[in-house]
């Protein structure tokens, strides 16, 4: 769900140490106290004091994913790969001396529902009066400098070539576009190289100004800081932004109509296959139902029904998996796998017979007692440093969950019964509806997939 916190050198205290402090904190309170305000300006606020070691995590987030970008795919992500390339007196390379003499770290990314702009420093100063000084400018000032612009269009335009000769990516493309259609979902955040080339510096200045907003703001800190001390932060992060608007909701993704398959030729040996349709959004009523099973159908590795049915049993793919990904609107519902070319038919009538199998009979009781067991029992090292808990903070603060979300996670976990897995599964997955992608090799269509 979110990636892997790290720790660099460069703050100051050896990667062992703070990595082994952090989880010891993490441990100990392994459901945080989350505290919440808005900031004079507009901006929501998620706190949690971390006062073990003298670090900061933060991470802004905004309503400035790629279903923002409208017809110019790749618009938000080419957006925040810039704002960390010159913002206010500072060019690229003055903004990454900066944080190097200081130890601090700034990034920014954008995904299909957000942009964010995370910061690690630590709290002694000068280290934490500049790296807070660098992020404020980053987002609220950003030049946009044509030279610039130009190196990271070439950039991104090559990574986007060096796609092409990737399956997997290939894959998923095809599989958002069959899965999602016009919806802003099914463009991918990168772009294309069409609509990459023709982007210029007016298009992201515009759309700066129209998402990075106070209003669209949410920041989340964790670290050695008190309240007081938070509150001054968040406000001398966003004070620089225009107030402005949140935008409107993103449209309703719809159910697909029937089954549908891509075969797409590749010259490689093996056949990427990806199978799915619509899935839950954030907060979904049937989320923990759906979690719960789906670990026990793809999405708990090596112990899940798909690795023992499609890997252990027969030997046809290494790798086998399946997840939600929820988001504002409902994210997909994916199942997918690699397997050798003459495999592609076999393996993808195993994948998809799986599924079926266990819509219709649910979870055995003791499947679901291993995998609440394996869930739970994991969950502390999910939040078992500053990194991962900010991450957690911004998806909470985002998606409008609950504050007590991650105190009660467990305990939702534990209430899930094998009924209300089966039940969720026969009303929300429709195997008879999938859309299914295959790269690499061969592919007829399967009969019961068409509900032959």
């Amino acid at each position: 769900m979110f990636d892997k916190g790290f720790f660099s050198l460069r703050l100051g205290l050896p990667i062992w140490l703070a990595a082994g402090l952090l989880l010891v904190a993490g441990v100990a309170q392994a459901a945080p106290e989350i505290e919440s305000w808005q900031t004079p300006g507009g901006a929501r606020v998620l706190f949690v004091p971390a006062p073990e070691i003298p670090m900061l995590d933060v991470r802004v987030v905004l309503d400035a994913g790629s279903a923002r970008d409208g017809d110019q795919a790749g618009l938000a992500s080419m957006t925040a790969a810039m704002i960390t390339e010159g913002a206010g007196d500072w060019d690229a390379d003055a903004l990454a001396a900066r944080l190097e003499r200081v130890g601090a770290i700034l990034s920014a990314s954008a995904d299909r529902d957000m942009t964010a702009v995370s910061l690690r420093t630590l709290t002694r100063q000068p280290a934490l009066g500049t790296a807070v000084e660098t992020l404020a400018a980053v987002l609220t000032a950003p030049t946009f400098d044509a030279k610039n612009l130009e190196r990271v269009r070439d950039n991104r335009l090559t990574s986007l070539r060096r796609g092409e000769e990737s399956p997997r990516t290939v894959g998923q493309k095809a599989f958002y576009r069959a899965v999602f259609g016009a919806h802003p979902y099914g463009s991918h955040p990168a772009g294309t190289p069409e609509t990459v080339a023709a982007m210029t510096r007016e298009d992201l200045q515009a759309f700066h100004r129209r998402y990075y907003t106070r209003a669209n703001s949410l920041v989340a800190i964790v670290g050695a800081i008190d309240r007081a001390g938070a509150e001054s932060l968040a406000e001398r992060i966003t004070a620089g932004l225009p107030v402005g608007q949140r935008p409107p909701p993103l449209p309703l993704v719809s159910d697909l109509a029937g089954a549908t398959l891509e075969p797409i030729p590749f010259p490689s040996t093996q056949t990427t296959v990806l199978a799915g349709q619509p899935g839950m959004r954030r907060g979904d009523p049937d989320y923990f139902p759906l979690y719960v099973g789906n670990h026990i159908l793809g999405g708990s590795g090596l112990v899940s029904l798909l690795m023992e049915e499609i890997r252990e049993k027969r030997g046809l793919s290494y790798s086998t998996y399946s997840y939600f990904l929820p988001l504002a609107q409902p994210g997909p519902f994916l199942m997918g796998l690699q397997t050798r070319n003459d495999q592609s038919d076999r393996a993808r009538e195993i994948l998809l017979g799986t599924l079926k199998e266990f819509i219709d009979r649910g979870p055995t009781q003791e499947e679901l007692t291993a995998a609440k067991k394996n869930i739970t029992g994991g969950f502390p090292l999910r939040i078992a440093s500053n990194a991962n808990v900010v991450r957690y903070l911004a998806v909470i603060g985002f998606y409008g969950l609950p504050l007590d979300y991650l105190d009660r996670f467990t305990a939702r976990v534990e209430a899930v019964t094998a009924e209300q897995i089966r039940d969720a599964f026969v009303r929300r997955v429709h195997p008879e509806r999938l859309a299914i992608v295959t790269v690499g090799g061969p592919s007829e269509r399967l009969s019961w997939a068409r509900g032959d």
